[in-house]
């Protein structure tokens, strides 16, 4: 079983690159046009989608990319280039444009489980950095007790993500629209950079191997 310092180290880690304070207003602009159920639903989705692809990494990632022949630098580039095209479409409000077409529409279940397996689950919560972060640690962690000790730090750390999607919504109330529009625009700026950020780390990754 590891050490209190090798669990806690793992926790901080998983917590740090999966950023869910930094997922809640990420969560208030892909979510925009839902009411409380729909944004509770995308929510618990996302969560737990996000908590069985880390899980699932944290016990066979090496494996898994290695029969595919992927390493983690070829995916941090793939997860950035998702994450820019998201970026973009929030600066220019790309987003905002469909969901005003279908705003008298009902959100049907299939736009819910969508949204929340992409762009939330994959690859906000589940991004490169996480499940880059997931697979190094699971060296660390040999044997059934040991990794299972790893995915409950990831089952805590998704817990947690899920509560602060739960209290975005209080957010959102607050911001209101003209909130909401600029705060989607500022976020994608820096979602983009983000992203350029991963595709980068990941073209030197490759080009250093």
């Amino acid at each position: 079983m590891p050490s209190f310092d090798t669990l806690f180290n793992a926790f901080v880690t998983i917590l740090v690159t999966i950023d869910p304070p930094g997922l809640a207003p990420l969560f208030l602009a892909v979510t925009r046009g839902m009411n409380r159920d729909e944004r509770q639903q995308v929510s618990v989705r996302a969560s737990v989608i996000g908590f069985l692809v880390m899980a699932l990494f944290a016990v066979a990632g090496a494996s898994i990319l290695s029969v595919f022949g992927i390493t983690l630098p070829a995916f941090r580039v793939a997860g950035g280039f998702l994450l820019f095209f998201i970026a973009f479409e929030m600066v220019f409000e790309r987003r905002q444009d469909r969901k005003e077409k279908i705003g008298d529409v009902a959100i049907t279940k299939d736009m819910i489980h969508n949204i929340a397996a992409f762009p939330l689950a994959i690859p906000l919560i589940a991004g490169p950095g996480a499940i880059s972060a997931t697979v190094l640690l699971s060296g660390h962690f040999e044997g059934f007790a040991a990794q299972a000790a790893l995915v409950g730090i990831i089952a805590i750390c998704l817990v947690l993500t899920f509560l602060v999607f739960v209290l975005a919504e209080r957010i959102d109330r607050i911001l209101g629209q003209t909130g909401r529009s600029i705060l989607t625009r500022l976020l994608g700026v820096i979602l983009a950079a983000l992203a350029v950020q991963f595709v980068a780390d990941g073209v030197r990754a490759l080009m250093a191997a």
